[in-house]
């Protein structure tokens, strides 16, 4: 009985992604969130300092909803401030108490100040604008302009 022989043009392996590869693109991600940082490797660092709270901004029911993840921030520290178009988010997570690093494993927890604007798709109703604030989740309401609302027109297809 005769061996059967098979010719390989070439060896196939599972493609290796080198783990400095992987950092090269942590830093290139870094770069393009936080240009103005130090090399673009803020999150690398031992104890980061700025604070920015993650946003959903998007539309339900004829109002617009902003949603601000908050966590260890209270409501006093907040200020939402509503201009012609845009919206602004500032406030302050504060220490507890004074945190001494050399008696802390890791240090990921993050302190001060933030301000994020942002601009609005549509004109909104400032006098009828809501928000509440609960388990760390920030919720503004804005109830779309009656203008904005007859702007949009539903045109069907042929």
């Amino acid at each position: 009985m005769a061996e059967e022989k098979t010719k390989e043009l070439a060896k196939s392996e599972t493609t290796r992604h080198p783990m400095a590869f992987m950092d090269l693109d942590k830093w290139f991600d870094e770069a393009l969130l936080r240009p103005f940082s130090p090399f673009g490797l803020s999150r690398l660092r031992v104890a980061p300092e700025e604070v920015v709270p993650a946003v959903d901004l998007f539309e339900d029911n004829g109002n617009l909803i902003l949603k601000a993840e908050l966590p260890g921030i209270k409501k006093e520290d907040i200020e939402i401030t509503l201009t012609d178009g845009g919206i602004t988010l500032s406030g302050e997570k504060k220490k507890e108490k004074e945190i001494k690093r050399k008696d802390y494993y890791k240090w990921e927890s993050s302190y001060g100040s933030f301000c994020r604007t942002f601009s609005l798709p549509t004109e909104v109703q400032a006098d009828k604008v809501t928000s509440t604030f609960k388990d760390g989740i920030l919720q503004v309401t804005m109830p779309k302009s009656e203008a904005a609302k007859s702007k949009e027109v539903k045109i069907k297809v042929e």
